[in-house]
């Protein structure tokens, strides 16, 4: 298995998750717009304050902060929420009207979703720009942007937006995002998609705007049957199935234990695979032609992938959630059964059941309750309070500022903190080095999984060899070429490491494009480390052949497929 080779291997392998990612300009910064954005911060300072009158300016004051987005203030926007279950058509009615919008801006959770969307307005000649933190896809004369939200624009203006699955400004880690656009897109339509549960909350936030609110409710396209019996054997496995749990050691035990008895292959979907590979797996899964008939997936399908799923089966209903191992919650049991019988989709009703008779009770109970109604959002300063509030401890660090802030900031009844205990403790290890506040902030807010030692590290050595030279070259840490099809899981796992950094590259290289020169390589290495996964998955992931004649497959004298060479 090819290795990345990280130098310095006992550095330390502190990262932090999607929790801040994009809090800052959503387009692309080198230092030199940074540092201009600073020089307008001081110019805002300086008109709240002169003087001692600094110190009477409560920049931990938060209750008021649909005032941070004065554009969006300048007019009553007129706020349409598109509500109901999975598969009822709210977002497809939204998107209908953004694609008829004489300019526009998509904000979705999931880079799949952003995908997804800029595809079809582009499709329907309607020119769009894809903008995610990984990605720039500009479209001469676009007037429309699909965007992952935490690339929310919110110093323009649009005819029409589009917020989707905004129930999620309910989420610790990235609620704040879901709120930042709800409060500070400027348009003159705003069209929020979700949950019914967020409807109230929504109404509340917003009597303070004096926009014009207006609810549409949907129901299901097509039926969802929950089934009184339990699949039971693995005999009964039909093409079209999906079986959901919720390990990657379950998903690859379910693969072989279905492949074994010879009569289906399947695709696999979970979260930690990269975006391109699980979209080629749902591809796959979905062309009727394809032997590969099922679907085992985690609940990384609740949400950006269009699946044309018969029934879902729950392998169990307790999921580990970081803390503990918990009863899956009504609106995770409702967003992952949703998935099956797609409107349009070869199947016209869906169904859904348990492998065990014991889960049952609990799977019929999450269906019929209401989702609970969420009570607050997600908030969290942006960058030009954070830089105001140092003005007030110059001597402190990134750490001291971003603690003390939280310690006094005040919060109005309808907002939460976002969880910010793993960007603190990045900013322990970015303290360290000699960088300014917008750099050190720039790294705590980067997008790296905090339980993968190898990503983790890739940020600190990033941030080590910037804070050293002002530049960092991907071959530093890095050998191109020594890429291979993974052999094991444990490879197949190193590798999707390796894929986290070379994203982590790319992002970087749209904020400090001078000193991150290597995107396109890294760019090129991420598409290769996808297609060497999809071929472990094709061909390492089954272990028994099925009994019906397949297309013979190359030998494995050469691990790599002709697809993957070319790009070697």
């Amino acid at each position: 298995m090819a290795l990345l080779l990280l130098r310095n291997r006992n550095a330390s392998a502190l990262g932090i998750p999607r929790i801040l990612r994009d809090n800052v300009e959503p387009f692309s910064l080198n230092s030199e717009k940074i540092i201009g954005a600073f020089a307008s911060v001081d110019v805002i300072i300086r008109s709240y304050c002169s003087g001692s009158g600094m110190k009477k300016f409560d920049f931990t004051d938060l209750t008021r902060p649909h005032t941070w987005y004065p554009l969006a203030r300048k007019k009553v926007r007129k706020v349409i929420l598109h509500v109901g279950p999975t598969n009822s058509g709210k977002t497809h009615q939204a998107l209908s009207r953004l694609e008829s919008s004489s300019s526009g801006i998509y904000c979705g959770p999931l880079r799949l979703l952003a995908w997804e969307v800029a595809k079809r307005l582009n499709k329907a000649n309607v020119s769009c720009d894809l903008i995610t933190g990984q990605e720039r896809e500009e479209v001469d004369g676009a007037k429309h942007r699909a965007v992952t939200v935490e690339m929310a624009d919110v110093v323009s203006d649009y005819d029409c937006a589009v917020i989707d699955e905004i129930q999620m400004l309910g989420c610790k880690t990235r609620g704040f995002s879901f709120t930042r656009a709800l409060l500070g897109i400027s348009a003159n339509e705003l069209h929020l998609c979700g949950d019914p549960a967020a409807v109230p909350l929504i109404q509340q936030i917003l009597q303070v705007t004096g926009d014009d609110v207006t609810v549409q409710s949907y129901e299901r396209l097509s039926p969802l049957v929950p089934l009184n019996v339990p699949l039971g054997s693995f005999s009964n496995i039909q093409t079209g199935d999906c079986i959901v749990t919720f390990s990657r050691h379950e998903i690859y035990r379910l693969k072989k234990a279905i492949e074994s008895r010879g009569k289906h292959l399947c695709s696999i979907v979970y979260g930690s695979l990269p975006p391109e590979t699980r979209t080629r797996q749902a591809t796959r899964f979905n062309d009727a032609s394809s032997e590969f008939d099922v679907l085992v997936a985690s609940d990384a399908i609740g949400m950006g992938l269009n699946l044309n799923i018969s029934r879902i089966i729950f392998s169990t209903m307790k999921k580990f959630d970081g803390v503990e191992l918990r009863d899956l919650t009504v609106p995770e049991v409702k967003q992952i059964a949703g998935r099956a019988g797609r409107y349009g989709s070869k199947f016209p009703f869906g169904e859904v059941t348990c492998l065990d008779s014991e889960d049952l009770p609990l799977l019929h109970k999450s269906l019929l309750d209401p989702s609970p109604m969420l009570e607050s959002a997600g908030l969290f300063p942006n960058f030009d309070l954070i830089y105001m509030y140092s003005r007030l401890h110059p001597d402190s660090s990134l750490y001291g500022i971003l603690e003390h802030f939280l310690e006094n900031a005040k919060l109005s009844k309808n907002y939460f903190f976002a969880n910010c205990e793993e960007v603190l403790k990045v900013a322990t290890v970015i303290d360290q080095l000699p960088l300014r506040l917008h750099e050190k902030y720039l790294f705590c807010i980067s997008p790296v999984d905090m339980n993968d030692d190898i990503s983790s590290q890739g940020l600190t050595q990033f941030a080590t060899n910037y804070s050293k030279k002002g530049i960092v070259q991907l071959r530093e840490i890095f050998t191109p070429g020594t890429l291979q099809v993974p052999k094991t899981q444990a490879a197949l796992r190193e590798l999707e490491s390796i894929h986290k950094v070379l994203d982590l590259y790319v992002w970087l290289s749209f904020r400090l494009e001078e000193s991150f020169p290597d995107r396109e390589l890294a760019a090129s290495q991420k598409a290769i480390c996808s297609m060497l996964i999809e071929e472990f998955l094709e061909r390492l992931g089954w272990q028994k052949p099925r009994v019906k004649k397949v297309t013979p497959r190359p030998k494995l004298s050469s691990l790599l497929s002709r697809d993957v060479k070319q790009y070697l």
